[in-house]
């Protein structure tokens, strides 16, 4: 029967409310909370990737935040991995699991699994070598230009799946896009939600995040995290915000000159989640805010599982 438990998924662009509406819906339902964000794997980056405070993580149990070093290198295999093993201790308890972040790539292998296409460890690591930091970006976006120029329009704004996709153009000759199978099935019964705010409204929010996430000491985080080698790691050095934080502290920008780069890239990304929610699944439905979801969400909870 509790592995029959179905999962709650929340997604949405970053600065949304995810984190906030997961712990009112885990309060109600006797839940747990795993996260579905990239960088909060990382112990050292807890306030660049707004990972939960020790008095939430009191309050509820949360699930792959704060687990590894900056020097391990996580892929969506491995976070699938761990996500199984997390849903299956929830659910051996009688709780409800509640996913709950917006990188979209991982929630979208959590729900329908991995694709089955050729893999090379060793060419792996020789193209994350060559493609895979912010000055390479450019050169990764012609080579795929010129092989395959259907995945690089697919994929342009998305660094790791165009490295991916010209991994599997070298192995077999053939497109990522061609070679990818049409829509799974869920692997998961899935009770699942997108937030959505007006791009305005988004914005502020960012903004207002950024300013307070750098009075709260995410200079000297970065500091600490550059110290602890985060520039030559794997795969954490792709947090958002660290970057140009260390340029701030090499002295190339003034700290108005951070917090506004700061917050242009995460409406970027925020633009670009927005993207990948509204094509890539098609289980999630719009809750659109500002407003107070929490009571509608528990009454469509309490009818999804009848």
């Amino acid at each position: 029967m509790n592995s029959e438990i179905p999962l709650l998924c929340i997604t949405g662009p970053t600065a949304s409310g995810k984190s906030a509406l997961a712990l009112q819906l885990a309060r109600e339902l006797n839940g747990e909370i795993v996260s579905a964000d990239s960088m909060q794997l990382y112990r050292g980056l807890e306030i660049g990737t707004a990972q939960p405070t020790a008095e939430e993580k009191a309050l509820i149990p949360h699930h792959l935040v704060g687990c590894f070093d900056l020097s391990e290198r996580i892929d969506v295999t491995r976070f699938v991995r761990l996500a199984d093993a997390a849903i299956a201790d929830i659910r051996a308890r009688g709780r409800i699991p509640i996913i709950a972040g917006g990188t979209g790539f991982y929630v979208k292998a959590l729900l329908y699994g991995l694709d089955d296409l050729p893999a090379d460890p060793e060419l792996r690591r020789e193209l994350d070598l060559a493609y895979d930091r912010d000055d390479r970006f450019d050169a990764l976006r012609m080579r795929m230009r010129d092989l395959d120029p259907a995945a690089e329009a697919r994929w342009h704004n998305c660094r790791r799946k165009l490295i991916r996709a010209l991994e599997v153009r070298l192995l077999t000759g053939r497109s990522l896009l061609e070679l990818q199978k049409g829509p799974q099935p869920l692997r998961y019964h899935t009770f699942a939600r997108t937030l959505q705010w007006p791009p305005e409204l988004l914005r502020q929010r960012i903004a207002e995040r950024t300013r307070l996430m750098l009075h709260n000491g995410w200079i000297e985080e970065t500091a600490t995290a550059l110290a602890a080698g985060l520039a030559s790691s794997p795969t954490a050095h792709q947090a958002l915000g660290y970057a140009v934080i260390a340029e701030y502290l090499a002295g190339k920008l003034t700290l108005v000159e951070t917090t506004e780069r700061i917050i242009n890239r995460t409406c970027q990304l925020a633009r670009r989640q927005r993207t990948w929610f509204r094509h890539q699944h098609p289980e999630a439905l719009p809750i659109s805010l500002p407003g107070e979801p929490l009571p509608v969400l528990l009454c469509e909870w309490k009818n999804f599982i009848r």
